[in-house]
């Protein structure tokens, strides 16, 4: 199976425009794990923007 990076990008909220991992969701995955991060997609759009891609922004952003 190949990437199917033109559907997942329809998809992907990352806004970070010089990303170069968008729409390659296992690349973009495990990249952020590397670095005890989630991605972009496990954000709402307004969190998103912050570029905070913590665990505990996440916790936080959820927790309301």
């Amino acid at each position: 199976m190949g990437c199917r990076k033109e559907k997942n990008i329809v998809a992907c909220n990352c806004t970070y425009e010089p990303c170069s991992r968008k729409g390659i969701c296992c690349e973009c995955i495990a990249y952020h794990r590397k670095n005890d991060e989630l991605p972009a997609c496990y954000f709402d759009d307004s969190d998103e923007s912050t570029y905070d891609r913590s665990i505990e922004s996440f916790i936080k952003s959820r927790k309301g």
